[in-house]
């Protein structure tokens, strides 16, 4: 029996994409592309939601990179242009969740710790969390299984009655190890479908 939800929050709450930013820099989608793919790289961006602070990550890549240390200071310079709002839809499902007064819910973020605020306060939602744990504030991040465990344990959540909601395969996969119950987003409407079928919604 499911007594509590967990939500990722990017892609699956929070629309979140560097293409929102990068896009006013860039005339060609294929020199943007090859930025993102090649200097300002997800495996970067994850060491700063793990904890690395974001003028320590930028210098290290202007260093490397110096022809390109404009753009790759807009990555934090301008962070909150790559905030695209919130996923209405899967914010109507958490609202319709909280107001049957049944779950606890708790959100499990990769995130820095410096920008999360930004998100906290622009978004209203956040507010309805019993609790957030957020990666680049605990140094740690999904997919290792201490970060989970983390929140299990400062929650008191038992994994078998906890439902884990994220749009990364790898990070579900994580939580699976973990005995926890899991639905891999892919939009609004697959994730209100698999809810009902499962008698939560």
């Amino acid at each position: 029996m499911i007594n509590t939800i967990i939500f990722d929050l990017g892609a699956v709450l929070i629309d979140w994409n560097p293409h929102y930013l990068y896009k006013k820099l860039f005339t060609e989608e294929i020199q943007m592309l090859h930025f993102l793919q090649n200097i300002c790289t997800p495996a970067w961006n994850e060491e700063q939601d793990g904890g690395r602070p974001l003028q320590e990550a930028t210098d290290l890549l202007v260093n490397q990179y110096p022809e390109h240390a404009q753009n790759i200071r807009h990555f934090y310079g301008r962070w909150e242009e790559m905030l695209g709002g919130a996923i209405e839809g899967t914010v109507d499902i958490f609202k319709e969740l909280k107001e049957k007064d049944t779950y606890r819910f708790y959100a499990l973020t990769n995130w820095s710790a410096e920008t999360f605020p930004i998100a906290r306060q622009r978004f209203e939602f956040l507010s309805w969390f019993d609790g957030i744990v957020v990666s680049g504030t605990e140094k740690n991040r999904k997919p290792f299984a201490s970060f989970y465990q983390l929140l299990l344990d400062r929650y008191a959540i038992k994994p078998q009655h906890a439902l884990f909601i994220d749009d990364n395969l790898r990070n579900i996969q994580a939580a699976e190890q973990l005995g926890i119950q899991t639905v891999h987003f892919l939009s609004p409407v697959q994730l209100r479908e698999t809810l009902t079928e499962k008698g939560i919604l």
